[in-house]
């Protein structure tokens, strides 16, 4: 049987993060009408927003590859996640429907902004920690 390394597994989360937020980058642009009708009508130019967080989703991800990069893309993950809050709020008043887009029962929203999102929080805080 193969044993794991607590440095394995701290490689393994660190990549599976930068994965994650790279993927989640591109489908920003891949499509894009997923994901503007969860801005908040209050904040203007909904495309450059878009635009905007795919590009730094990818940037972050991918700096969380590189030590020397590591720490401040950890940084630039967790403000990022911390200002897509208003978007999930958002998404519970509207009733965790869009229109010929999402739709999830509400709990589900709930246990994405309650749990997910504090959990990826903290993965981010703790991949910075990672020295390679």
């Amino acid at each position: 049987m193969a044993k794991f390394s607590a440095p394995s597994i701290l490689t393994a989360l660190l990549v599976t993060l930068s994965l994650f937020f790279m993927v989640a980058g591109l489908n920003h642009f891949i499509n894009p009408g997923f994901y503007l009708p969860l801005i908040p009508p209050y904040f203007p130019w909904k495309d450059w927003i878009n635009w905007i967080s795919g590009m730094i989703e990818i940037v972050l991800g991918l700096g969380l590859l590189f030590s020397r990069t590591r720490r401040i893309s950890s940084w630039g993950i967790i403000l990022l996640l911390l200002l897509f809050i208003p978007s999930h709020v958002y998404f519970i008043q509207i009733g965790s429907c869009v229109e010929d887009g999402l739709c999830v029962p509400p709990w589900v929203a709930w246990f994405r902004l309650l749990l997910v999102h504090p959990l990826l929080l903290l993965w981010a805080y703790q991949v910075k920690k990672l020295e390679k």
